[in-house]
């Protein structure tokens, strides 16, 4: 579900963005650019992030780096893995920054022009991120009995918890909204 939320983030995006593209007679071509470059910077930033920042012991020791970059294999213990089960949205994020400034180098557009539509977007992105982590049943909060509590079975819970996750995508998507209106 997190990587559906990634892949709807982005066709959403890019239909949002073009459409602001257009309205403001920009060359949808950069568009096309920036799309690649965003694409790219969130599947190999929030892979890494996800190698690094979680298991780097197992990642970065000489017999296993590769597995961050294959979509498919085995590790150690014999367990079967997809190169892609592991994502970090702060890795994504990381990677975006990165991938900005190469794009700006090479097409030396205004940053701040793209920079205030793309977060537009980025919080639609992150509305939908979340969501796919409740389904998921990560991150979620402490206990609470609260009527809203979610019982996350899947991961042996009885206790009902906190969403936080839920409460984190209805935060980007106010903030979606929020953005839209004033632009």
């Amino acid at each position: 579900w997190y990587s559906f939320g990634f892949l709807l983030a982005f066709l959403l995006g890019y239909i949002i963005l073009s459409k602001m593209f257009k309205r403001e007679k920009v060359d949808t071509k950069y568009l096309d650019s920036l799309l690649v470059y965003i694409f790219l910077a969130v599947l190999i930033g929030a892979r890494l992030g996800h190698c690094i920042f979680y298991e780097p012991g197992y990642y970065l020791t000489s017999q296993h780096w590769i597995e961050m970059f294959l979509p498919f294999g085995h590790n150690d213990t014999g367990r079967h893995f997809t190169g892609y089960e592991g994502l970090a949205s702060h890795g994504a994020a990381i990677g975006i920054l990165i991938a900005l400034w190469l794009f700006f180098r090479k097409h030396r557009m205004n940053p701040v022009w793209i920079v205030d539509r793309l977060v537009i977007v980025i919080a639609l992105g992150g509305a939908f991120i979340r969501l796919g982590n409740l389904f998921n049943s990560e991150i979620y909060g402490v206990a609470t009995d609260l009527p809203w509590g979610f019982v996350y079975e899947r991961n042996g819970e009885t206790v009902p918890k906190h969403p936080t996750q839920l409460y984190e995508s209805l935060s980007y998507f106010v903030i979606f909204l929020v953005c839209l209106l004033v632009y």
